[in-house]
């Protein structure tokens, strides 16, 4: 995960963080994870443990770390945020059809998420981290695109939860809510096994095509090429993460 101002690695059993001081020296900090989401076996659960996982870390990040600078942690996003769930209740109260209301309900949901990467240099920590992270998985020099990025979940992810929201949207009134519960989770579940599918079976035609668009949004917008003191810190992090792993190996 990038940073405003470093980048945040996850391990198996552990997490570990860089960030740049205005000073221009490097502070690191490194823990074990308190929730294991890689030992859910459920296909329905693994995935959203998975990111439960991703993000029961951060609280203990800003406790080691309080200098780092998480991407929503501006002004103008938590504005987006909220102008994001104004329009996806308004959108939701159109006459368009089901499918079409939820397509465009996550469409804006995503909103926060992509004017973050435009701010700062979150999006060049974000291809420091990928470069450092595949540079070490491959044993050679990787360029900022990394295929396991969260990007290519987002179209399944959209897909999967506009049905699954549209099926919920059908039910009876007084039963709506929940059904829009589990239909979240049944369409998170749903994206993440596929996208597992798609970074075990990279070579597979639909594969590729899945992870096209996700690949393109990494390469033309969610990432840019790093300083090679942005690589150092995501480096510093790295390390800090592999040293940990280690030592609970």
């Amino acid at each position: 995960m990038a940073l405003r101002n470093g980048v945040l690695v996850h391990g198996p059993t552990t997490w570990a963080a860089a960030v740049r001081l205005p000073d221009g020296s490097i502070k690191v900090a490194a823990e074990r994870k308190r929730l294991i989401g890689n030992r859910v076996e459920n296909p329905l659960l693994r995935g959203p443990a998975r990111l439960l996982e991703a993000v029961a870390v951060l609280p203990a990040l800003k406790r080691g770390l309080p200098e780092a600078k998480l991407p929503f942690e501006q002004p103008r996003i938590i504005g987006a945020m909220l102008a994001s769930a104004v329009g996806v209740r308004v959108v939701r109260d159109t006459r368009l059809t089901p499918v079409a209301k939820e397509l465009a309900a996550g469409l804006l949901a995503l909103t926060p998420a992509l004017l973050s990467l435009r701010g700062d240099d979150l999006a060049a920590y974000h291809g420091a981290e990928h470069i450092s992270i595949g540079t070490y998985e491959h044993d050679e020099p990787r360029a900022r695109e990394h295929e396991r990025c969260g990007s290519p979940l987002i179209g399944p992810l959209l897909v999967t939860s506009a049905a699954a929201n549209a099926v919920a949207s059908a039910v009876p009134r007084q039963y709506r809510r929940p059904a829009r519960a589990a239909a979240s989770l049944g369409g998170l579940a749903a994206a993440t096994e596929l996208f597992g599918w798609m970074v075990r079976n990279p070579e597979r035609p639909l594969a590729r095509a899945l992870a096209k668009p996700g690949h393109e949004l990494q390469h033309r917008y969610a990432t840019k090429e790093p300083t090679p003191e942005q690589v150092e810190v995501a480096e510093a992090a790295l390390r800090a993460c592999l040293a940990l792993e280690a030592v609970s190996a």
